[in-house]
């Protein structure tokens, strides 16, 4: 991808690396919102979106170049499930972006230190995620490339219409699926957008494909900017990236999760989180050609914060 189409690259003439912000549901948990629900964090864009664009500006003061809306798990389907019309739901998209202008807006009216003005990454989750069922974390289910496309499209053109910067593809288990999105991504012409893995040991994601050759094969895609892991444990992605590397043209993105085990039945996660071991791991992803850092689930504010001060 030429500068001119990707957003990234004016950060990366003035800094080694941007800055991702860390876990949104984790945030809006921490203030007591039980999200044990089919829509997640999305659900907070239907009963309190002001503590989405709060969640927003407190990454944006920790440090985050990019923050990513709460659309992760806002599909048409999904919020048709809840009562909403095929109108309103496209609208509610359509606000996950709005809270993230609204937030950046705030944070540059607050005298912010001089910076490129931050980043909007409009999230889209796996097929995985809108079935609820800890899916995005076994890639098991099966579904055709037009399938995959009717399911991605209207998401990802509202996300684009509303002005997100750029499209995060996150937290994708199956290399089958990716390709149907990138496909979607790349005729589009007017985006661009980075996709992140999960993986379940330290070659392959989550479907069972080798990460390596999920790499190689976005190189050709000409609207990714930017391809890695997300929801992974730490001490995974250092390998995967090693791996991968000779494979790779364009840069990795990486925000892995603070550690344990995710449990679908419950939507909790098991064991202790080590959120702190992620700014120190930073340094190696770096020179692994990582050069979108952030954390994902169970980290925060602290957490992206001490990752910009290593930047």
């Amino acid at each position: 991808m030429s500068d001119l189409r990707s957003p990234i690259a004016a950060f990366l003439r003035k800094q080694r690396f941007l800055v991702l912000d860390g876990g949104l549901a984790t945030e809006l948990e921490g203030q007591g919102l039980d999200l044990l629900d089919p829509l997640w964090s999305a659900k907070a864009l239907i009963e309190c979106p002001d503590r989405i664009r709060s969640v927003h500006l407190d990454y944006l003061r920790a440090g985050a170049d990019v923050v990513t809306t709460a659309s992760y798990q806002a599909t048409i389907p999904g919020l048709m499930a809840r009562g909403l019309t095929a109108a309103s739901a496209a609208r509610t998209i359509r606000s996950s972006v709005d809270l993230a202008k609204q937030a950046r807006d705030e944070f540059l009216a607050g005298g912010a230190a001089p910076r490129l003005p931050p980043l909007i990454a409009g999230s889209i989750g796996s097929y995985g995620a809108y079935l609820h069922d800890g899916s995005e974390f076994r890639g098991d289910y099966r579904r055709t490339e037009r399938e995959f496309k009717a399911f991605h499209r209207p998401r990802l053109e509202q996300l684009v219409e509303a002005g997100a910067d750029l499209i995060a593809c996150e937290t994708m288990p199956s290399r089958r699926e990716v390709a149907a999105l990138v496909d979607l991504i790349d005729a589009r012409g007017d985006t661009s957008a980075w996709v992140s893995f999960t993986a379940r040991d330290e070659e392959a994601i989550c479907d069972g494909s080798l990460f390596a050759d999920c790499v190689a094969e976005l190189a050709r895609a000409s609207a990714i900017v930017a391809v890695g892991l997300n929801c992974t444990p730490v001490e995974r992605i250092a390998p995967l990236l090693e791996r991968a590397g000779a494979a790779a043209r364009q840069p990795f993105v990486v925000y892995p999760n603070a550690g344990g085990t995710f449990e679908a039945k419950t939507g909790q996660w098991i064991g202790d989180p080590h959120a702190e071991t992620i700014p120190g791991a930073a340094a190696r992803w770096y020179e692994l050609g990582a050069r979108m850092i952030g954390g994902c689930c169970r980290t925060g504010p602290r957490t992206i914060e001490a990752i910009r001060a290593n930047r």
